[in-house]
C-alpha cells in the first residue's frame, strides 16, 4: 500500500541498480508516487554510456538531482535500501557490498548460478534481502496457489508450463518459470533437477507421467506471460498470468523496498512482504 504524504519520519533512501535499464528507470519514475521513499543513488556499470546523467531525466521524468555513477562502495551504505534488477555478477557484488555496509536490499535479478543463490543465502545473515524472481503480486498468489492446485490433482495430471518474454531477455527460462517448476515439483514430492524438461525435438518418445516440461518463447516486447497447465484425459486446467506493464514489478518492489527497510538480517520474499509466507 502507497504510504501517504502524512507518514512520519524521514524517507528511506533508496539505491537504485541498473538505474538506466528498463525496470530501473520505472523503479526511479514511480518512487515520485510515495511520500516514504526517496532516490538518493543510482547506478550503472563502467563505461555505460548514462553515466553522470541525472536519473530522473534519464527515467523521463525530470531532474532528481541524482546522478548516476559506477561507484557502488560509496552509494550502497548503512540503512539505504538497494532495488535492483539487473544482472546476476552486478547483483552478487552490490549485495556483498550491501552486507558489509548494513544496507538491506530487494532483488529482481533473475538468472543466479546454483553457487550465487548460495552466497546470497548466506549475505542474507548480515543482511535484509528480499529477493523474488518476479514482485507482482499476482504472481505471488499464483506461487501460493500452484502447490494446491498441484497436490489437489495429483499424479494423474501432467504439468507444463510455457512463459513468454521480450526478445532482449538474456536468460531462459524466466525466474518466474523456474519457480513455477520447483513449487509444484515440491509439492508432488519430485526433484526438478531430475524431471525437468526444457524443450523437445524429434523423436523423444511419449511423455513420462513424472515430467514437468518448462518452454520458453522470445517474441518482440511481451513484458511476461505465464501460464501453468495441469492436463489429464478428458481435461485441462490452466494457470495464466500476464503482465501489461513493467510498473507493475516496480510497483512491487516499491512495496518491497519499504516493508525491508530496518529488517533484521534473512532471507525473505514477497510472500512475506504480502504477509502470505
Amino acid at each position: 500500500m502507497t504510504v501517504d504524504s502524512t507518514t512520519v519520519g524521514a524517507p528511506v533512501g533508496l539505491v537504485v541498480g541498473g538505474a538506466a535499464g528498463r525496470m530501473g528507470t520505472r523503479i526511479v519514475a514511480l518512487t515520485r508516487e510515495r511520500a516514504d521513499l526517496r532516490v538518493v543513488a543510482a547506478l550503472e556499470a563502467a563505461g555505460h554510456a548514462a553515466l553522470g546523467a541525472d536519473a530522473g531525466e534519464t527515467a523521463q521524468v525530470g531532474r532528481v538531482g541524482v546522478p548516476i555513477t559506477s561507484d557502488a562502495a560509496a552509494a550502497i551504505t548503512a540503512g539505504r535500501v538497494l532495488v535492483e534488477f539487473s544482472v546476476p555478477e552486478a547483483s552478487i557484488e552490490h549485495l556483498r557490498l550491501a552486507a558489509a555496509a548494513g544496507a538491506a536490499a530487494v532483488i529482481g535479478t533473475t538468472g543466479f548460478s546454483p553457487a550465487q543463490r548460495s552466497e546470497i543465502t548466506t549475505l542474507a545473515r548480515r543482511a535484509a534481502i528480499m529477493q523474488a524472481p518476479n514482485m507482482s503480486v499476482a504472481v505471488t498468489l499464483a506461487f501460493k496457489l500452484l502447490p494446491i492446485m498441484a497436490r489437489a490433482l495429483g499424479e494423474d495430471y501432467d504439468v507444463e508450463i510455457t512463459e513468454i518474454h521480450h526478445r532482449f531477455k538474456k536468460d531462459a527460462p524466466s525466474g518466474t518459470a523456474v519457480r513455477m517448476a520447483e513449487l509444484v515439483a515440491e509439492a508432488l514430492g519430485r526433484d526438478i533437477a531430475k524431471v525437468g524438461v526444457y524443450g523437445r525435438q524429434g523423436l523423444p518418445g511419449e511423455r513420462t507421467g513424472q515430467e514437468i516440461g518448462v518452454m520458453s518463447l522470445r517474441s518482440g516486447d511481451v513484458v511476461g506471460e505465464h501460464t501453468v497447465s495441469f492436463g489429464a484425459l478428458g481435461e485441462r486446467l490452466e494457470l495464466t498470468h500476464r503482465a501489461h506493464s513493467r510498473d507493475t514489478f516496480a510497483r512491487g518492489a516499491l512495496r518491497a523496498a519499504g516493508w525491508v527497510a530496518g529488517r533484521e538480517p534473512g532471507l525473505y520474499s514477497m510472500a512475506d512482504v504480502l504477509g502470505l509466507a
